[in-house]
């Protein structure tokens, strides 16, 4: 029987057995905690003087680049995963969630820290906004690396996902971690930490690994370190109360079991497409991984008047589902993680009955198929009753962690939100309706108790990514008892790991400071045009004053004919003398026309392409007779290590443009973005 191992200051540490994990499905032994105690002074201080020097060598693109090819490599190494992962209990479509979800998370931050984060390990959060009548003294914020440790302490039920969906972020944002996974199933996360130092792709001192329990872990931390935790409610109480935590307002993530609820809107009747997807998502949640999810639906809330008919339904679908051996090509739903989680489940569902009835469970021909499966934790898929949900809080307090929901009848979509409401906090929550005045009514009440909330009816069925699944996009966290944390979000979870600051101080500093122009700044003008400059040889700060030009009818006439933009406001004299402006004004779309050609270089050179306008805003009218002058700055620059098909690096260059008129007034204002060649490589 193998010993697992901590991955700890850059070393394996592990050699005695200690206590025996065994196998979901047949409860054999399949691996062994090891006895040897962590030395979390070393680990911390592994990660503060290796960790944080070797992640700050690198910016927020080339860790990015990192994500990407780690995305890459556990991708292409996922079948050694699968094969431990079927001793959790999982099928391969729960694997898949956990594994390949794990490495899409990985993925979609690299494109996250590619396309959203720039060079460097700075984010300016602008635009900076004047403090002074003159121009001379400005403020913004800035985000920087917190400089800490982050300690992700993760659930049993996704060994993989756990870790990596709070590794991305933080190794993002230039954060070392020390992850904790669940004892029950750590033999998975040890497997994918084995693939990751194999691969060689990050930097040592970037992720550790801690087999067992935490020990006095989150007594050494510090100030700028973070603690995420998922897991129950119960433990996220007693850790967010840690003395250390608390004396040095350490951050405390958590992201905790919830009562997540299902309502079948009054709208929909039997005969509906959202009847039976309403059935359909009840159903699946409450046998993808064996109900073992902090998303899965907990109370399915339906009218009164057809309480019957989706129970029915409910009991005909659940029926269907092979459970067994998750190896087997025809078993649905695998087993409980553990033998300790079987007798949770088990307890819990006993005391949710002496308020509820059974509708279907064990007692309805539950017999789990496959070899040696009678040592196995399954759990027959459990489906309760509670007539009376405005009477009985069980149902809204208790969570059974496995194949369990509760039918729940209500009368009217008030009583229907206040029931969503008792969950007191939860991760999601799901409405099925046709009618879009009931999505526009309960979603604003609901929101309140909820992390995120679905809308499903039958034309966002076919793409619907389901009740229950995380996107790395979208905020993962609820209020409440769901922890009343966040995570994953797109960038939202990078801000997370990273320190925000305000800052003060004259244009010229800010500049200097954030990397990017800020307006006020001084500039740098020569003789020489920025578009006629490589990526490397550009300046925050180059820029280029223009000649001017006289805005003619003729031109507004001409524009008019070749856009087709015949509004009144540029060709009705009279009609333009009652408007705010009180007469004819150029189209907007022309200001930025012709600032184009005041600004643009022709000839062939590094700018190769414009690929679009950022916080465009006309300010003032331009009228004919009117003269306008623009001034374009390059204001950031983000090198993203690309090359094209011919082997050329380029880079990405946001220019300022200002556009002014006679009187020296701000007419238009805007970002453009460029795509920047750098200088030919040499032999």
């Amino acid at each position: 029987m193998t010993t697992l191992q901590s991955y700890i200051a850059g070393r394996w540490i592990g050699q005695e057995a200690a206590q025996s994990l065994r196998s979901a499905v047949n409860g054999q032994a399949v691996a062994s905690t090891h006895a040897e105690a962590i030395d979390f002074a070393e680990a911390l201080a592994h990660a503060r003087r290796v960790g944080i020097p070797a992640l700050m060598k690198l910016d927020f693109q080339q860790r990015a680049e990192r994500l990407k090819a780690l995305a890459k490599y556990l991708a292409a190494n996922k079948e050694a995963l699968y094969a431990v992962s079927a001793h959790t209990g999982a099928t391969r479509a729960d694997g898949w969630i956990d594994i390949e979800g794990g490495a899409g998370t990985l993925s979609a931050y690299a494109s996250i820290g590619t396309n959203e984060l720039p060079s460097g390990n700075l984010v300016h959060e602008g635009p900076a906004f004047p403090l002074g009548k003159k121009g001379g003294f400005a403020g913004t914020h800035i985000l920087v690396p917190r400089g800490g440790v982050a300690v992700h302490i993760n659930a049993f039920n996704f060994p993989v996902w756990g870790l990596l969906e709070k590794f991305a972020p933080s190794f993002l944002a230039g954060m070392p971690c020390i992850g904790k996974p669940a004892t029950a199933t750590s033999y998975l996360t040890e497997a994918l930490m084995k693939l990751i130092v194999q691969s060689g792709i990050l930097p040592e001192g970037s992720l550790q690994l801690v087999i067992g329990g935490t020990g006095d872990l989150l007594d050494r931390l510090e100030g700028p370190d973070v603690v995420t935790f998922t897991g129950s409610a119960d433990t996220a109480a007693k850790l967010r109360v840690n003395a250390n935590l608390v004396r040095q307002s350490i951050p405390f993530n958590a992201e905790a079991d919830s009562l997540n609820c299902a309502i079948l809107a009054p709208d929909v009747t039997p005969d509906d497409e959202e009847f039976d997807l309403f059935v359909k998502e009840v159903a699946r949640e409450m046998t993808t991984k064996a109900g073992q999810k902090c998303t899965a639906i907990r109370r399915a809330i339906v009218p009164r008047q057809h309480l019957d008919a989706v129970a029915e339904k409910l009991r005909a679908r659940l029926a269907k589902t092979v459970i067994g051996d998750p190896s087997r090509e025809d078993v649905r739903m695998g087993a409980l993680a553990s033998r300790d989680q079987q007798a949770d489940v088990a307890e819990r569902v006993a005391t949710l009955l002496q308020g509820a009835e059974l509708v279907y469970g064990a007692r309805d021909g539950f017999s789990p198929v496959g070899d040696g499966v009678s040592e196995g934790a399954f759990f027959a898929p459990t489906l309760l009753l509670s007539r009376k949900p405005l009477e009985h809080d069980a149902a809204h307090d208790i969570e059974a962690f496995g194949p369990v929901s509760t039918l729940m009848p209500y009368d009217g979509i008030d009583e229907a939100l206040a029931l969503a409401a008792r969950g007191k906090g939860s991760l999601v929550g799901t409405l099925v309706t046709r009618d879009p005045a009931i999505a526009a009514k309960a979603i604003p009440v609901a929101a309140a108790w909820h992390g995120r909330l679905l809308v499903l009816d039958r034309e966002a069925a076919a793409e619907s990514t389901g009740h229950g699944s995380p996107l790395p996009v979208l905020k993962h966290g609820g209020p409440g008892r769901a922890g009343g944390g966040e995570e994953l979000g797109g960038l939202r979870a990078v801000k997370h790991y990273l320190q925000r600051a305000a800052l003060q101080g004259s244009p010229t500093m800010l500049a200097a400071v954030t990397g990017e122009h800020v307006r006020g700044a001084a500039l740098r003008e020569s003789e020489v045009h920025p578009f006629r400059r490589y990526f490397e040889e550009l300046r925050i700060g180059d820029s280029l004053l223009t000649h001017r030009r006289t805005v003619g009818e003729a031109d507004i006439v001409a524009f008019g004919g070749i856009s087709g933009d015949y509004f009144y406001m540029h060709f009705d004299e009279e009609a333009a003398k009652a408007s705010p402006f009180g007469k004819r004004i150029a189209h907007g779309y022309f200001v930025l026309s012709a600032a184009a050609g005041l600004f643009v270089s022709p000839s062939p050179g590094p700018v190769l392409a414009n690929y679009g306008l950022d916080t465009l805003r006309f300010v003032k009218p331009v009228g004919i007779g009117d003269t306008i002058q623009a001034r374009l700055t390059c204001k950031r620059k983000i090198d993203r290590n690309k090359k094209d098909a011919s082997g050329q690096g380029q880079g990405v260059v946001a220019w300022d443009v200002e556009v002014t008129n006679q009187l020296g007034e701000l007419v238009a204002s805007y970002d453009i973005l460029t795509l920047v060649s750098k200088k030919p490589e040499t032999n």
